[in-house]
């Protein structure tokens, strides 16, 4: 393993940021997680499950990449929600070394058309990577449909993957490194995100909330730590789930409280996975009417676009 000094000095060690981005529901996430092999951004098949800009940094004797997960660009700004995650997703492509431009195989829509109109403008290379290829029944359309997209734009690579199955991952990275700087290490070795354990407390509970309730409850949930503490390898959280309707809070809450109870279950499973301690998890559903279109509110909430 090279040692910090080492990192610091070589010229053959690249580092650098690299923007996830691409309409909703692509596999940003999923990709992320499978190449750090750790979960630090939620992944479910509800599209704008990331609400955040998220870094994984992925830790390599070669490198050390950056990624900024970003909530999927998206058309219509309704809420102040939904400019929120339009304002950070495209809030990082200005600050990055690299860009990857996510896309599904063999499915390319008119999201994908204004995102990539969105990369016109950008000065930092681009590289492509078209998700799910393994799902491709006939193997003989991933060539034509990599040729139709490198002329669409002057990528510095086009990648087929499969981020569900961590399938031609390496390859991804390889390009990567290719377009990254050289330079030392930008985060201690040892880091492999920038969020916290609160945080992601929070993130893990609103994950299991989508998982079960997914098209019961709209996109007018969110979740806040009310107290956070560690007594040894205990850690005792305190958390509400926000609604905007009491039918909503009906939903969450279920028949004698037992969705309630299913949610903060599976989440406590996950947070003693990845804290790895036990979790004593106290849930509560309260309704805030409007809060998904308050732009005060949603920044007392953790919703701010250079976070």
């Amino acid at each position: 393993m090279m040692t910090e000094t080492e990192s610091a000095t070589d010229t053959d060690f690249a580092s650098g940021f690299v923007a996830l981005v691409g309409r909703p529901n692509v596999g940003k996430s999923t990709l992320l997680n499978a190449v750090l092999g750790q979960k630090v951004s939620i992944a479910t098949r509800k599209p704008q499950t990331t609400r955040h800009r998220i870094l994984g940094i992925h830790q390599r004797d070669d490198a050390q990449i950056v990624y900024v997960d970003t909530p999927g660009l998206h058309e219509g700004g309704r809420t102040a929600m939904n400019r929120y995650m339009n304002e950070a997703a495209g809030s990082a492509l200005g600050d990055v070394d690299v860009v990857v431009f996510m896309i599904e195989a063999g499915r390319w829509t008119d999201a994908d058309e204004r995102v990539l109109q969105r990369l016109q403008t950008v000065r930092a290379p681009v590289v492509a990577v078209i998700n799910k290829a393994d799902r491709l029944r006939d193997k003989n359309r991933l060539l034509p449909e990599i040729e139709a997209l490198a002329g669409r734009y002057d990528f510095a690579a086009v990648v087929p993957v499969s981020a569900l199955k961590s399938d031609k991952l390496d390859a991804l990275e390889s390009a990567l490194i290719e377009a990254l700087p050289r330079g030392p290490a930008l985060f201690p070795r040892d880091q492999i995100t920038d969020r916290d354990e609160r945080f992601m407390a929070t993130e893990l509970i609103r994950e299991q909330l989508t998982l079960m309730l997914g098209d019961e409850l709209p996109y007018a949930s969110t979740v806040e730590i009310e107290a956070f503490e560690q007594e040894g390898q205990l850690r005792r959280i305190a958390a509400i789930i926000w609604v905007e309707r009491v039918g909503q809070r009906r939903i969450v809450i279920g028949e004698g409280g037992e969705q309630a109870k299913r949610i903060g279950a599976a989440a406590r499973l996950q947070m003693e996975h990845l804290l790895g301690g036990r979790v004593y998890l106290k849930l509560w559903v309260k309704v805030r009417e409007g809060w998904s279109d308050d732009a005060r509110l949603l920044k007392s909430l953790g919703y701010s676009a250079d976070r």
